[in-house]
């Protein structure tokens, strides 16, 4: 038997198979956590959300260097990911088997101390004949984010996600829409958009026929200024027998030729945080498949403390995904929600660390953009540090901003080494307020800026 069939045997064995709190004590390998470590799975995974699935337990998973795995901290809860005081507020309770509305309510409030809504997402949620589309973000002119609300879901959760709230109950802060029909009337208002991106949760856990529901009217002519279809997926890293040998990947596959015979660009937007997600059998064969359609992948992480916080492990891993002929394109800067505190890297050594990584690797990794920080009013790159007239400053520039005229605007900021965020600097040289600042306003204690 070749070496193939044996391959396409072992992939066809596969079933997917989720565990979360409720079942994760039936793992095998979770005879080897401490007492300790399913205290922490107990106790955070009731404030963030936690699953995680049978390909990342037996194919990630290093479980003989569980303390420092980053595939495990990737996908587990650990203890480090919430505050004490929020930790112990929600072991107390779980000790003195309180009430469940009790407890519920605790938790509810951690949440709400834990920015369940970064970089002003609600405000990036249109109208249409006084609807409100909560199922789309429209920030930038160009892009039109699209939230299915048959993929508001992972296949895996990773623990640093910025969109925890909408896997937590949290229901105001969920973004979806199933109306494909209101979705292609506000496209058609809308002739300046030349991107749409399928966004989640996770767009590729929904059916082939769901999915190509919202795709395929969209390839009519009356959408010719649709250029770019973008699948923002987690697959290729967590389940990539989605591509493979899934009841309908063959049709998936079917679709994504589909889009491109249709004359349109079709970027899968793959999330790949670890080189390792890179190395099975199974994620190479579905990365070929997808590119043999004709469609791009562009690969993007955030950098993040206990996971890829140093340059010799991104300068592999874009070589390894340039060689598997993706597209590395964006490192970003941990949002600053949820477990952040626990995955935050301040911004000066993110820009070491991408400098770092950036001068190892040939021109075909220079793709990548980074690091870029995803806040309120658009993509901000940090450019590095300087000292001019003896003031070190931050030097930034916008890769998108809310007004087009931002783009590509370098500024500078005060030099500040704790900085982890676009919210803990200041402007230098003396302003009193960063250019874009004119015109917008503070809202409340939320950070959040907005047109006056």
């Amino acid at each position: 038997m070749g070496s193939h069939s044996i391959h396409l045997l072992i992939f066809m064995t596969n079933q997917l198979k989720a565990y979360s709190l409720h079942n994760y004590k039936t793992i095998p390998q979770i005879s080897k956590l401490s007492d300790e470590m399913l205290e922490a799975i107990e106790v955070v995974g009731r404030v963030l959300p936690f699953k995680t699935n049978n390909y990342v337990v037996n194919e990630l998973i290093n479980w003989d260097n569980i303390e420092s795995d980053p595939m495990f901290t990737l996908t587990f809860p650990r203890r480090e990911m919430l505050e004490k005081r929020h930790y112990n507020a929600v072991k107390k309770l779980i000790d003195e088997n309180a009430e469940k509305a009790v407890l519920d309510k605790k938790i509810h409030e951690i949440r709400m101390e834990l920015n369940p809504n970064p970089a002003g997402q609600e405000h990036n949620v249109p109208e249409m004949n006084d609807i409100k589309l909560r199922g789309v973000q429209h920030k930038y002119t160009e892009t039109v984010l699209f939230f299915p609300s048959q993929g508001q879901t992972c296949h895996a959760y990773c623990s640093f996600c910025f969109r925890w709230p909408q896997f937590s109950g949290m229901s105001g802060f969920k973004f979806a829409m199933k109306e494909a029909d209101l979705l292609r009337k506000y496209l058609l208002r809308n002739k300046k958009a030349t991107d749409l991106l399928f966004t989640g949760g996770d767009p590729m856990t929904m059916s082939a026929k769901l999915l190509a529901n919202y795709i395929e009217p969209l390839l009519e002519p009356e959408f010719d200024h649709i250029r770019s279809i973008r699948i923002g997926t987690k697959s290729l890293s967590y389940w990539p027998y989605r591509f493979l040998t899934d009841s309908d990947s063959s049709e998936i596959i079917q679709l994504f030729e589909k889009v491109i015979l249709a004359g349109k660009n079709l970027a899968i937007q793959a999330h790949f945080n670890h080189p390792v997600e890179l190395e099975t059998d199974a994620v190479k064969n579905a990365i070929s498949r997808i590119r043999a359609t004709g469609a791009q992948i562009r690969t993007q992480s955030p950098l993040l403390k206990n996971i890829n916080d140093k340059p010799d492990l991104w300068a592999d891993m874009w070589r390894k995904q340039v060689d598997l002929g993706c597209i590395p394109y964006y490192m970003f800067v941990a949002r600053d929600t949820g477990s952040k505190r626990y995955f935050e890297v301040p911004l000066d050594k993110c820009w070491e660390i991408f400098r770092k990584a950036y001068r190892q690797v040939s021109g075909l990794c220079r793709t990548v953009r980074g690091p870029s920080m995803s806040c309120d009013p658009g993509k901000v790159q940090v450019l590095g540090v300087q000292e001019i007239n003896n003031e070190k400053i931050f030097i930034l520039r916008f890769l998108q901003g809310r007004k087009a005229e931002w783009v590509g605007r370098p500024f500078f900021a005060k030099y500040n080494p704790k900085a982890t965020w676009i919210d803990d600097l200041e402007p230098a040289f003396g302003e009193e307020k960063f250019f874009f600042e004119n015109g917008f306003k503070l809202k409340g204690n939320t950070k959040e800026l907005r047109f006056e």
